[in-house]
């Protein structure tokens, strides 16, 4: 089996350190997934997210001149939702497969919702307290 960069291929875990996971893609190819790759939330601990053993969905980063092969597994993972078809203020649980531009879009929109709320409220309180204020002095 050739690997290619920006292929998504499995592969089994055959070792588990503290910076990430080695992962067996073929006969002779190994690669490693860093920590920083194995999920879109902050691991902290490799092992609970692992097992030596585990079959997993890789996409392939890199292949350096001796050899080495980047992977990550967050990367492999599919997009199951669209920007708009999301509402933000959901779960951090149903936010973990979101690609970074899809939590931006959301915060983006929460917030200029927010900022309209607010302009609508002082401008419904204001109209009023503020004219008096002024009239009175």
């Amino acid at each position: 089996m050739a690997i290619t960069v920006g292929a998504v291929v499995d592969g089994v875990v055959t070792g588990i350190t503290n910076f990430g996971a080695f992962i067996q893609l073929g006969e002779e190819k190994n690669g490693l997934v860093h920590i920083s790759e194995i999920s879109q939330d902050y691991v902290e601990n490799v092992f609970d997210y692992l097992k030596k053993g585990q079959k997993v969905k890789v996409k392939v980063l890199s292949i350096g001149d001796d050899g080495k092969i980047a992977l990550s597994m967050r990367q492999a993972k599919t997009k199951t939702t669209k920007p708009g078809e999301v509402q933000w203020g959901t779960t951090k649980k149903a936010q973990q497969g979101l690609s970074f531009e899809d939590k931006l879009n959301m915060f983006l929109k929460e917030s200029s919702d927010r900022s309209e709320q607010m302009k609508t409220r002082d401008n419904r309180r204001g109209s009023g307290s503020k004219a008096n204020r002024f009239n009175n002095d």
